[in-house]
């Protein structure tokens, strides 16, 4: 929620991954936005 935020008060908010893979949700997602390329 912070970057989001940050975002809207129009900072530059970049998200850096500190493992090798990506965590969270985004492991769950098979697919991504906005192009639909496969996350795996």
């Amino acid at each position: 929620q912070a970057s989001l935020d940050l975002a809207t008060a129009g900072f530059k908010v970049y998200m850096v991954e500190k493992g090798p893979s990506i965590g969270g949700h985004m492991a769950q997602l098979d697919k991504t936005f906005p192009t639909n390329d496969c996350s795996m």
